[in-house]
This record gives structure tokens, sequence and C-alpha cells, in this order.
């Protein structure tokens, strides 16, 4: 019991206003924690979704897996995002998401959206969970943003070294191209049944899917849309 209190009073801290926490405040918000109803109404929603400068625990977490020295991005335009989400059992779950100070604020209205109308998602913890390995992430059908990284196959830097970019439901919503000998390519590979956008399955996202709506209103592209491949999990600005 005492336990749980610490936890629930750690949160609470975490989630009053911004001006008011600690650079390190962070450390306390732990992702894919199940809430109760009673634990969000003493906290209050509206303070556990919002964005703020990287804070030390999590920056920590993410050098040398997705912060890699570079030229391009740094940690100063970079924002750490918290938020609740329910899962495919409607539990309500804590999550947590780096991205570029430009759709903070976007991305905290869109996860806001979806939490109120009970938006299923599966995981949203930060790929320095998974040493920054995107194919065990999205195995783990885990929902992120930031990594700096190249385009699989490729030397172009992707979106989401730029913290541009959102996966959502990665593993039900995979990449697929066909390659030069007409060979279906599918990330993450074990996700091939997927790749079949005429089934209907949980965590489909499609144009008529309330994910793809939001994402849109707010200026972003759809992967899902492409012509030279299918990135179906992917929303980029």
């Amino acid at each position: 019991m005492k336990k749980a209190i610490f936890i629930l009073l750690g949160i609470a801290l975490l989630c009053g206003p911004l001006s008011a926490q600690s650079k390190d405040s962070a450390h306390t918000w732990k992702a894919g924690v199940v809430m109760t109803p009673h634990e969000i109404a003493r906290i209050g929603l509206s303070h556990c979704f919002g964005s703020e400068p990287i804070p030390d625990q999590v920056f920590r977490r993410m050098k040398g897996n997705t912060f890699q020295p570079n030229t391009i991005i740094t940690r100063a335009m970079l924002r750490y995002i918290r938020l609740l989400h329910y899962d495919i059992d409607g539990k309500v779950r804590t999550g947590e998401m780096v991205c570029n100070k430009a759709i903070a604020a976007d991305l905290v209205d869109i996860f806001r959206k979806l939490y109120d109308a009970r938006y299923p998602i599966h995981r949203v913890v930060l790929l320095d969970n998974y040493d920054a390995n995107d194919e065990r992430a999205m195995n783990d059908n885990n929902s992120s943003c930031f990594c700096y990284r190249k385009v699989a196959g490729s030397r172009k830097l992707s979106a989401h070294a730029r913290g541009m970019a959102v996966d959502i439901n990665t593993f039900y919503n995979p990449y697929v191209k066909k390659g030069r000998d007409n060979r279906l390519i599918v990330r993450p590979a074990g996700a091939r049944r997927y790749a079949n956008r005429s089934a209907s399955f949980i965590y489909k996202i499609d144009r008529n899917d309330l994910c793809y709506r939001l994402f849109l209103q707010h200026g972003f592209q759809w992967g899902g849309a492409w012509r030279s491949c299918k990135d179906y999990q992917h929303f980029e600005k």
C-alpha cells in the first residue's frame, strides 16, 4: 500500500504545472503503468498530457541509443511528451514520447483526442527501451517518434532523426515495398499478414481511421499514401 501511494504521489508531482517541475522530474513518470479512474481523477486528467524540455534522466537513457552525436538535431530542439492511452483491453496506461519541439503541441492534442475517443494503442515507450532497435520495437507493436537513424536501406536520414515522424501500432501497420525482383519486403518481417490492407484486424490504420484523420488535420502526411512504398504506421511533418 505504501509503495502504491509513493508511485501515485510521484506521478502527481510530475503531472503538475510544467513551470513548477524540476529539470529532472520525468524520472517519476514510468511509461506502461496501468492507471485507475481514481488515480487519474486525483491527479487531474489535463495534467497527464503535456510536453517539456528533455529532462536529464531521460537524456541519459537516450545518449548512445536514440540520440547520437550529430550536426542536425540538438537536445534543445527536442521535447519529452507524457500522455495516457487506452490499450486493446480498455485499460488506461501511461505513455511517453520524444519529438521535435515543432510538433510537440500537435502530438499532445492528437493523443489527448485519441484518449478521449478510447482509441486503442498497444504501447508508447521510448525506443531506448529497445536499444534503438526499430525491428524489435515494431515486433512489440510499440508507438514512438524520435530516433536518430537513416532510412532503412539508404544513406538518407529518416524524418525520425529530426523528431518529425511518428509511428503508431507498428506491428499491425507495417512498412511494405516491392523489391526489384517483385519480392514483397515487409518490416517488421513477422507482420507480413498485415500487408493485406483489404483484411479487417485490430489496430488497422486506414483513411477511415480516427488516428489518420487527426494527424492529417494537424498537417502530417501519411506513409500509407506513398507511391514507391507503403508505410502504414508512419505520419510525418
